[in-house]
């Protein structure tokens, strides 16, 4: 699943580039977002975000493009592959800022591990 965010104003940390966290909400909440419609009417939640690597700093006004795309699918948990690419304002290319992989489980209403449907409507990895 592919999604975009233009960087602005408040976004930014007090050296005046992106604030760390503010990319990590957005990659948690748009990777939940391709969870939850891989696996409709499942319960799907966080359990981890590993190999957290920041490449490179964001300036205001940069447009970040999130690519996320299925790495693994367990039993119950499923992990995403997350790459942030910023389109800065007079840059010429793209440059890579930011990977991850994001995990999520599917939980039951009691918060316990369920598994997953046989049947998802998993993105492939060419979109």
């Amino acid at each position: 699943m592919r999604n975009y965010v233009n960087v602005r104003t408040e976004h930014l940390n007090h050296h005046g580039y992106l604030f760390g966290g503010i990319l990590l909400k957005w990659v948690d909440e748009f990777a939940w977002m391709t969870a939850s419609l891989d696996f409709p009417h499942c319960t799907m939640v966080t359990v981890a975000m590993n190999d957290i690597e920041f490449k490179h700093r964001v300036k205001n006004g940069a447009i970040l493009r999130f690519d996320i795309k299925p790495s693994k699918v367990g039993n119950s948990s499923v992990m995403y592959k997350v790459n942030v690419f910023a389109d800065e304002p007079g840059a010429d290319v793209e440059v890579e800022v930011f990977a991850t992989k994001i995990t999520f489980v599917r939980i039951d209403e009691k918060g316990e591990p369920t598994p997953l449907p046989k049947k998802s409507k998993l993105r492939s990895e060419s979109e």
